[in-house]
């Protein structure tokens, strides 16, 4: 067990996230479904077993292989991915208040979400200083190697600002209440402002460097994260705000839900549109199976309760089968994705180690300009 999670780096815990959105989601959905609500739960279970599972393994990789744990937080492509961790116990905390608590109770729903909550916040928070720190000061880095991978650990705190409202009902009344909304509210800034500076980044690189390399090219959906994420978040914002926040502003969380999402949701669905476009090229050119592709799930599950919180809002129905739509997505994308993995681990391929070059160069053959072999 020891020697087989050398190589179990910080990016497993997207499938937690996957799993648990899957779960989140479908229990917002403008629809119902006999026997909906129990799936959801059962899913929601199953991420909570995935994420002990996970820490468990995770705590033995960094006591065994502490070289290894520091070589991925020296690495530019790995290091972002420590952003999942904290999204993966926000997640499964948001979780329980939703979905856990009718098999757990609303007690202990509730005290493990704060748990859970807390740890994630904190663990955010600190990704989001100390991996972009990293990038400038350790990481050498430049343009032509942007990636959506770069924007997990600035879209933690937004994780924890959509999840965190669900927290304040349970608050006394007045000053705590206040103060966790308020702090949420700042995380979405927080999170909206470095996306904005790192997203044009991802974008610019996409255009003038040309398409990502294959195994990478799911990772666009990454994009969609902060999109339906903020676009979730100021919907819960505005569905607690009213009698924890004096009138005018509760009023204003409302316009928010509204002036914000609409076009958000707008440019997301333009973008799940081009990164669709750019997984089916990839495709066609033989892109197989990768960790990668649990970027399907979590970033569309994001879009789903985005749209389920338009609906709300607006009273529009077209946001509701836009939400139903995704999820159907959704769901597709994550039992793909979970089968491959599965096959993977079994195999024991998704924990080895990176493949070695061979010693001795193999002969190629090539041509010229004009097609002859030489």
């Amino acid at each position: 067990m020891v020697t087989a999670v050398r190589h179990l780096g910080p990016n497993w815990y997207a499938s937690v996230m996957g799993t648990a959105a899957v779960a989140t989601a479908g229990a917002g959905l403008p629809l119902h479904l006999p026997g909906l609500r129990t799936a959801c739960t059962a899913v929601w279970a199953l991420s909570l077993a995935l994420l002990v599972t996970l820490l468990g393994a995770r705590a033995l990789h960094w006591t065994h292989h502490r070289d290894q744990a520091r070589a991925h937080l020296l690495d530019p492509a790995t290091a972002p991915f420590y952003g999942c961790l904290a999204m993966a116990l926000s997640a499964v905390g948001g979780g329980a208040v939703t979905v856990g608590r009718d098999w757990i109770g609303v007690q202990a729903a509730v005290a493990l979400d704060a748990v859970l909550f807390t740890a994630g916040t904190v663990i955010g928070l600190a990704a989001a200083v100390a991996v972009p720190y990293l990038m400038a000061v350790r990481h050498r880095t430049d343009p032509s190697q942007a990636t959506p991978v770069w924007l997990l650990p600035l879209v933690a705190p937004m994780v924890s600002a959509a999840l965190g409202p669900l927290l304040v009902p349970h608050l006394p009344p007045g000053q705590a209440r206040e103060t966790l909304l308020l702090a949420c509210f700042a995380m979405f800034g927080l999170s909206l402002l470095a996306t904005l500076l790192m997203l044009p980044l991802v974008f610019a690189r996409l255009i003038a460097g040309g398409s990502l390399p294959l195994a990478l090219t799911p990772t666009l959906f990454l994009v969609l994260g902060p999109l339906g994420q903020s676009t979730t978040a100021v919907g819960t914002f505005a569905d607690v705000a009213p009698g924890v926040v004096p009138a005018p502003y509760s009023q204003a969380f409302g316009v928010l839900a509204v002036l914000y999402g609409v076009p958000v949701m707008g440019f997301a669905l333009l973008w799940f549109g081009l990164a669709t476009a750019h997984v089916l090229r990839a495709r066609r050119h033989g892109m197989g199976f990768a960790m990668t592709w649990w970027a399907f799930t979590f970033p569309v599950g994001t879009c789903v309760t985005g749209a389920a919180a338009l609906a709300r809002h607006t009273g529009l129905v077209v946001y509701g089968w836009v939400s139903i739509g995704l999820y159907a997505v959704l769901v597709g994308a994550w039992a793909v994705t979970a089968v491959c993995t599965t096959r993977g681990l079994l195999s024991g391929a998704l924990l080895a180690g990176p493949r070695t070059a061979p010693a001795v160069p193999r002969p190629v053959t090539g041509r010229t300009t004009s097609g002859a072999v030489r």
